[in-house]
């Protein structure tokens, strides 16, 4: 129970900061024009985080899955974001 709140709430964090840092950082780069840049993302981000939650004892391989998938779609959903031009004050 305490790994799935925990990957839960780490998932919706991640999800949240690399969205805003998608939008906000990459905006003006050419990155943002990969078509799998979120699955990238996610996939990488679950690599990395494998041996970590494998030394933890209270967190699994589950947690590691919820917190890849929480960034890749924050990537892939600010990528979305980045398509439309920037608002200017006066519209």
């Amino acid at each position: 129970m305490i790994e799935l709140i925990v990957a839960g709430a780490v998932g919706v964090y991640g999800h949240i900061k690399s969205r805003n840092f998608v939008g906000r950082k990459l905006r003006y780069t050419s990155l943002v024009e990969k078509p799998l840049l979120g699955v990238w993302a996610g996939v990488g981000t679950t690599v990395l985080l494998a041996p970590v939650v494998a030394v933890a004892p209270f967190i699994g391989a589950g947690a590691a899955i919820a917190i890849g998938a929480g960034v890749g779609t924050g990537v892939a959903l600010g990528v979305k974001d980045t398509k439309e031009p920037p608002k200017l004050l006066d519209d």
